[in-house]
Order: structure tokens, then C-alpha cells, then sequence
């Protein structure tokens, strides 16, 4: 079975080491010219570690993972306000690592036989009875008996094939931004727990990181979703005036190519596959960093749609099994961010002094569980889902 992955992000790398793991034949396309540096600090938890453990790389992802305890709200002058735990998020183990790190591991562990091409953007989907054929720019064709789409919230895939993307995107009114930068005194100040303006409307935050470097994270309101031309530009207007060590971080922000910049939105789609053609990840589900699961919930659908294409009869079947399965556990992710929206960005001073109170509670041992339960939702198990699909043939994908 060859099957064409566009996107080699979080989401397709996975998926290509699933399905190059049982001999299958594999090739991921990818855009953009090289693997992308840009990316914010992810805290990684729930069903893609288990995901990530059965893959054989948890100890490579604990080697480049950061392990923050806890998280400071502070004022102007950098004085804590309140204390975020990170065990709030997860009721079980809890890593935090930077998104190019992931890819990195994922790329680093794919089998010889996965063909990575770089600058391989495609313009063209033929989807046909039996297969699906590949255009790419620079008028390379494939044919494949399964097309992927794990090309991010923006999917080429998804626009050929399910239609524009503004049928299936859910702005949820914020523009997010991340990058890193090399301030030894803003290091000195956030190297003991991570750091996050405690403001209205705007939030900064930041991370020491083992190089020496730090990240910053940004996310403010914005009613327009329009993305600007110049993000170092808007950065420095929508954040200027927060404080502490906010002035040093505007400073060092580097130039636009070494910024990731987006709007912060879900996907919602009818339907995750067509014929041939299946998305994966925020293509078909994006939860929005809100949510706080992106790249859990991306490794561990790969993970499950590599175990039906394993385990079913037909591409159509094994495809519409991973969307049953799947669908209910992104959807509560996305209910539970939307509903999370107004206490991860603060509008007025009183929702403000309710988030700290609400974080103080994660203190208290008899109340921290039902804090954890409206932080991150449902306590999703992949083996769970899993098992719900024990009952499904087990014959190996006739292509």
C-alpha cells in the first residue's frame, strides 16, 4: 500500500512512522523548504504520550523535554500575583516541549523507507475509485492508494478537496505568536518556573530554555482574524506597555521568518474523509491552543488511523472507524476550550481576580481534581478508544 502524507508537521510524521513501521510504502510532502523552527512551548500530555510510549520514543521525547512544576502570574514589576501548577492540566504525566523539538524526534526516528521531500507544495488532488492521484508544483505526479492531509489548520488538502476554508473555521477571537530570543537577564528572571504577564486582553509568556535562549508565547483579542503582513511589527504594537521583562522581549524579537503567528481557531467538519483522502490533525480537528492537546491529540489520531489501516479490510473502512472513534474525543476538546476561553485570557479585571482565585483551588487537595476536570476536560485513554475498535476485523488493508 503507498500512501502520500502532505505535511510534515507533528501530525504527519507520526502517521508516517506508523505506516512505514509494517512495511508500507510511504512519502511525505512538505512545503516549505526545510523543517520549520518557529513554534511555541507545548505542554504534552494525555493520549498522544500513550501514543508516543507504544511508538517506542518516549525516551527520546524525555530527552529533549523541559519540565516545568509550576507557572507565576506577575504584575508590572514582576511580583507574583498567582501560582499555576502544571498538574493542573494533566491527571497524569505531564511534559513540556518546544514544537520543532517533537518534529525533530518524530523526523529523526522515521524508518530509511519514508521519503521526506521539502519543498514539495501540491496543487492538485485527483481523488478516483480505487486511488488518488498527487499533483505537486513542480509538476511531479504520484499516484497512491491513500492521500493524508496533516498540513495544519490552513490545509491545501482540505481546500482541493472538502472546499474553502472558511466553511470550517471557527475564529475564536485571539491572534497568538511565538519566538525565541537571547536576553541573559530575562533568562535569569524566568528560569526557576515559567512566567506569564498576569493582564487584560494581552498575555505574555516566557521560558527558559537549556541553550541559554528564551521562548516567548504571545496571545491578545483581536476581533479582525486577519493576519498582518509585518508580525514583528504587530507584536511590538499589540504587547508594548505590558511590563517587567516585556520591553527586552519586543527588543529582541527577531525578524518575521523566525516568528510563528496565527489566528487562534478550531476546524469543524462534517465529514474527515472523502473516497480516498482522509485529514488528520488540526486539517480536520484543530482544537486550538486553548485547549492546550493539539499535538497529543494529532500523535494519537495518527497513532489510531495507523492501527485501522492496519487492522481493517479497506482503506473507506479503516478510515470511517478512526473518524468514529475519534471524532467524540476532539470534540469534547473543542466544547472545553471554547468554554475555557473567557479564564485562559482574562477580558476585565474581575474575570482576572476569578482566574487567580480559580488557580489558588488547584492547592487544595480535595478540589484540585474538579479544577483539573474544567482545565482540561475529560480524562481521555487511548487504550480505551482502542479497545472500542477490538471489535472490528483484524485483516490487513486490501489497497
Amino acid at each position: 500500500m503507498r500512501t502520500v502524507i502532505c505535511g510534515a508537521g507533528i501530525s504527519g510524521l507520526a502517521l508516517a512512522h506508523q505506516l512505514a513501521a509494517p512495511g508500507g510504502e510511504v512519502v511525505v510532502v512538505e512545503r516549505a523548504s526545510g523543517p520549520r523552527p518557529q513554534g511555541y512551548m507545548i505542554d504534552f500530555f494525555g493520549p498522544g504520550l500513550e501514543a508516543v510510549e507504544a511508538m517506542g520514543l518516549l525516551p527520546a521525547f524525555e530527552r529533549v523535554a523541559y519540565h516545568y512544576d509550576e507557572g507565576h502570574l506577575v504584575d508590572r514589576d514582576g511580583h507574583p500575583r498567582a501560582t499555576l501548577r502544571t498538574k493542573s492540566f494533566s491527571r497524569g504525566m505531564l511534559m513540556s516541549l518546544l514544537r520543532p523539538d517533537i518534529e525533530a524526534v518524530l523526523r529523526e526516528s522515521l524508518p530509511p523507507e519514508v521519503e521526506l521531500r521539502y519543498g514539495a507544495a501540491l496543487t492538485g488532488v485527483a481523488n478516483r475509485a480505487g486511488g488518488v492521484t498527487v499533483t505537486l508544483q513542480d509538476g511531479t505526479v504520484l499516484d497512491a492508494d491513500l492521500l493524508v492531509g496533516a498540513d495544519g489548520i490552513h490545509s491545501t488538502v482540505r481546500r482541493l478537496v472538502f472546499g474553502p476554508e472558511k466553511r470550517y473555521l471557527r475564529y475564536l477571537g485571539l491572534h497568538t505568536a511565538a519566538f525565541t530570543f537571547d536576553a541573559p537577564d530575562v533568562h535569569a528572571a524566568t528560569r526557576h518556573a515559567f512566567c506569564l504577564t498576569d493582564s487584560v486582553d494581552r498575555q505574555m509568556a516566557f521560558y527558559a530554555l537549556r541553550d541559554g535562549r528564551v521562548a516567548a508565547f504571545a496571545v491578545h483579542r483581536s476581533t479582525d482574524p486577519t493576519l498582518p503582513d509585518d508580525p514583528r511589527e504587530a507584536i511590538q504594537r499589540a504587547y508594548t506597555g505590558l511590563g517587567w521583562v516585556t520591553p527586552r522581549a519586543l527588543e529582541q524579537c527577531p525578524p518575521a521568518g523566525e516568528i510563528y503567528y496565527d489566528q487562534v481557531a478550531q476546524i469543524e467538519l462534517p465529514e474527515w474523509s472523502v473516497g480516498r483522502v482522509v485529514l488528520l490533525g488540526d486539517a480536520a480537528y484543530a482544537v486550538s491552543l486553548i485547549a492546550g492537546q493539539g499535538a497529543s491529540l494529532g500523535i494519537a489520531g495518527a497513532f489510531l488511523l495507523g492501527e485501522r489501516v492496519a487492522h481493517v479490510p479497506t482503506i473507506e473502512r479503516a478510515t470511517a472507524d478512526f473518524e468514529r472513534l475519534w471524532r467524540p474525543v476532539v470534540e469534547d476538546k473543542q466544547r472545553n476550550a471554547r468554554s475555557m476561553a473567557r479564564w485562559f485570557l482574562p477580558s476585565s479585571p474581575m474575570d482576572l481576580r476569578v482566574r487567580r482565585i480559580m488557580l489558588g483551588f488547584t492547592r487544595v487537595p480535595f478540589v484540585s481534581g474538579y479544577v483539573t476536570s474544567i482545565l482540561a476536560g475529560k480524562d481521555i485513554k487511548l487504550a480505551d478508544v482502542m479497545r472500542q475498535a477490538s471489535g472490528t476485523p483484524t485483516k490487513p488493508v486490501v489497497a
